[in-house]
């Protein structure tokens, strides 16, 4: 499999040519994901076969048709995954792409600082390099039980994955992700929007805890996606009379996980208190958005919860193979 990460030289007048840019894209494979304001990863696999071309060239076709038809130029990044496509996007000119091929992942990444590896912040590159894992070949070579007792078990075996070229990344299309959400700021701070308006006044509770069901979906689904987390969410609901109510949850710890933000949502609804509410949109803004591995999760001892969280990896690792309705919970299925 080849990924391309494609970053378009788009000026800020010129921000509105993105989706057209990306239908370039979307030209040669179906599996595109925005990565705005200004770039893309899109999953060549197939794509390769069909076109009897290799990354390489498929690269090169999109920066002449971008130049051709918009007049911008682009930077692209090519290898097996996502991680090791961003990556190679670093080495890359305009009109030289850089692929990382295969069997030389681990020569790519060996002599790279252990800070340039997407997802590792300041405070954890500073505790590597204290003891002198300061290059991804040093950390790859450096015991598992190690790195785990230094920036804990979780990040501890992601770091050691990834230094060791293991790409568990995916490319997510968004309009298969999320057709109704969408990723904004407020203040400069990052936030995530899911909104389900109903096609008429809307009287049923019922609806209205399937229209939440949905939207805390998605936003989950979206976060772990881009490998975030929300620390508080925002409920908005708008009546027919164009009057709205909003209500704002602290989450007890910062999360991504679907059912922890479906209960939130509930409980906020709950207190509304709604009887016969003419509801004409419902909508959820998941803000606080953090990198997952700077996160803490407590640890409840719940086998069930321990399942869910199993069931949902699962079910994010279809969705973005076989499209968004492969998997969906039995009240939205139905």
């Amino acid at each position: 499999m080849t990924i391309l990460c494609v970053r378009f030289q788009l000026p800020p007048k010129y921000e509105a040519a993105l989706p057209g840019l990306l239908g370039l894209l979307e030209d040669l494979t179906p599996v595109v994901q925005a990565l705005p304001p200004d770039g893309a990863l899109a999953d060549l696999r197939g794509a390769e076969r069909y076109f009897g071309r290799g990354a390489e060239e498929l690269a090169r076709l999109i920066r002449v048709r971008a130049l051709a038809l918009y007049g911008i130029d682009c930077v692209i990044g090519a290898g097996p995954g996502p991680l090791l496509a961003r990556m190679a996007l670093g080495q890359a000119e305009p009109g030289e792409p850089c692929a990382v091929p295969e069997g030389l992942v681990v020569d790519f990444l060996a002599e790279r600082p252990v800070a340039a590896l997407p997802g590792v912040g300041a405070a954890t590159a500073r505790t590597l390099c204290e003891y002198g894992l300061d290059t991804l070949g040093r950390v790859a070579a450096a015991p598992l039980s190690t790195l785990q007792r230094l920036v804990g078990a979780r990040t501890g075996r992601e770091l050691h994955e990834k230094a060791n070229g293991v790409d568990r990344g995916r490319v997510v299309p968004n309009a298969v992700a999320l057709p109704h959400s969408r990723l904004r700021s407020s203040g400069g701070t990052p936030i995530l929007a899911a909104e389900h308006p109903f096609p008429h006044d809307e009287l049923n509770p019922d609806r209205h805890r399937r229209a939440l069901l949905l939207d805390a979906e998605e936003l989950g689904s979206r976060l772990r996606a881009l490998e975030k987390v929300c620390r508080t969410l925002t409920l908005t609901v708008r009546y027919a009379d164009r009057s709205s109510t909003t209500r704002t949850r602290t989450l007890s710890e910062p999360t991504a996980h679907s059912p922890e933000l479906t209960r939130a949502a509930y409980g906020m609804y709950g207190a509304l208190g709604l009887q016969r509410a003419r509801v004409r949109a419902i909508a959820l803004r998941a803000e606080g958005l953090t990198p997952a591995e700077e996160a803490s999760h407590q640890l409840a001892f719940d086998p069930v919860d321990d399942k869910l969280r199993r069931i949902e990896e699962v079910a994010d690792r279809a969705r973005a193979k076989f499209g968004p309705r492969a998997i969906l919970p039995g009240t939205l299925a139905a």
